[in-house]
């Protein structure tokens, strides 16, 4: 990786990255410029995100079940293995998230017509009704995070992120 451009004000990784070059000029640091910027930028935007769920009474996770459920169209339901495999949450940790939001009225479980053993989770109306207004002020904010950048820096960052998330993917 290359040195920082001179235009460029420097930041704490970029002072990070100078100490470690006066300090250890055998070790090339030039790996954080991207993932030391990445980790503070994830950070900021998940603070930010998460603000937005806070303010309608829900977690990360409990917006991750919500949405799951709201994508998936009428009648806004899946079986609770599959709803695990469409969000990044544990079969452990979606049990709780279910929990919390039946408790709330957001979502109801039943028994599986299909298979006596499962269960199936879906949206109440109450539970749709706030998944539609926190993904509407959800996109907005993300909107607003991301006004800092030109359409040209955006399409560069998703087609370079897009290319890195494949390869880990692939493992």
């Amino acid at each position: 990786m290359s040195e920082i451009p001179r235009d460029l004000p420097l930041d704490r990784v970029a002072r990070i990255q100078a100490e470690w070059r006066r300090e250890r000029p055998d070790v090339d640091p030039s790996p954080q410029g991207v993932i030391g910027r990445m980790h503070r930028i994830t950070d900021y935007l998940r603070e930010s995100i998460v603000e937005v769920y806070q303010r309608h009474g829900i977690g990360e996770g409990e917006f991750d079940v919500l949405a799951t459920l709201r994508r998936a169209g009428e009648p806004f339901e899946r079986a609770a293995g599959e709803l695990a495999d469409h969000t990044m949450v544990t079969s452990g940790g979606l049990t709780k998230r279910v929990d919390r939001l039946e408790k709330r009225g957001l979502v109801t479980r039943r028994v599986s017509e299909l298979d006596g053993r499962a269960r199936v989770v879906a949206l109440t109306p109450a539970g749709r009704e706030l998944v539609d207004r926190v993904f509407t002020e959800h996109m907005e904010n993300e909107h607003r995070l991301l006004s800092v950048l030109n359409a040209a820096d955006l399409a560069s960052i998703e087609g370079v992120l897009t290319r890195w998330l494949a390869a880990v993917d692939e493992g």
